[in-house]
C-alpha cells in the first residue's frame, strides 16, 4: 500500500472517531448561572422597595421572605434594611465563590413534630434572572428532604442534585383528600424564605430548618 494510500485510511479513521460520540462521556456538568449583580439589585428595589426610599426595611421586609431569611449577610451597612447596591454586593459573593450548586437538607416540622409527606419547593426570586431554577423535594417520615432541581431543568438528567445559589422563596405543601393541610403562610402566601450559599449558616452547618404551626 502507498504511503498516501495508508494516510488516508488513518486520516478516514480519526474522522470517524471524532464523528462517534463516546459511550464514557459524563453528564453535562452544571455551569455557574449568569446573574446581572447590578440589574438584581435594581429589579429588588423595584419589586419591594414600596416606599421609594432606597432600602427594603420595616414591613417591606415581611413581604420578601427571602431578603428577611438573608439580612444578616446582605445588610452590610447594619442599617436594618437592603439596599440595591448590598444586594448587588452579594450576588457578585455568590459569583466569586465561583460554584454552581450546594446541597440544602432540610427539616420541616409541625408544631414540633416532624412532617413527612410534604412538598418543599424553593422559588427563586425573580429579580435574579431566568438562569436561576426553582429545586423541589419531598419530606420523609422524619421530616427531612434535599430539594434539588428537577431533572428536566438539568443540563442533562445525570447532572448531579443540588440548589443554585441564590435567594427564595420558600413554598410548603402537603395535600390530603385534594386539600392543602399547612396553612397559606407557608405555601401561596408564604413567609418563608432561605439564602443558598455556603456561608449562610443553616446551609453550612446542614441544619436548615423549618418549624411551622397549625394555628393562627
Amino acid at each position: 500500500m502507498s504511503r498516501c494510500s495508508i494516510s488516508s485510511t488513518l486520516t478516514a479513521a480519526l474522522l470517524l472517531l471524532v464523528a462517534i460520540p463516546s459511550c464514557n462521556r459524563g453528564p453535562a456538568p452544571f455551569k455557574q448561572p449568569s446573574i446581572n449583580a447590578s440589574s438584581a439589585g435594581k429589579l429588588a428595589m423595584e419589586q419591594y422597595d414600596k416606599d421609594g426610599d432606597g432600602k427594603v426595611a420595616g414591613a417591606e421586609l415581611e413581604q420578601a421572605p427571602s431578603l428577611k431569611a438573608a439580612i444578616k449577610n446582605l445588610d452590610t451597612d447594619n442599617d436594618g434594611g437592603v439596599s440595591a447596591a448590598e444586594v448587588t454586593e452579594r450576588v457578585n459573593a455568590w459569583i466569586a465563590m465561583k460554584t454552581a450548586l450546594a446541597s440544602v437538607p432540610c427539616k420541616v416540622t409541625l408544631d414540633g413534630e416532624p412532617l413527612g409527606g410534604a412538598t418543599i419547593t424553593f422559588e427563586p426570586e425573580a429579580f435574579l434572572g431566568d438562569e436561576i431554577k426553582h429545586s423541589v423535594g419531598t419530606t420523609n417520615a422524619y421530616g427531612v428532604t434535599s430539594p434539588s432541581v428537577p431533572a428536566e431543568e438539568r443540563p442533562d438528567p445525570k447532572s448531579p442534585s443540588g440548589t443554585y445559589f441564590g435567594l427564595y422563596k420558600v413554598r410548603i405543601s402537603k395535600m390530603a383528600g385534594g386539600k392543602e393541610t399547612i396553612p397559606a403562610r407557608y405555601n401561596t402566601q408564604t413567609i418563608l424564605g432561605q439564602e443558598v450559599s455556603y456561608d449562610d449558616p443553616g446551609v453550612k452547618n446542614r441544619n436548615v430548618t423549618f418549624a411551622l404551626k397549625s394555628g393562627g
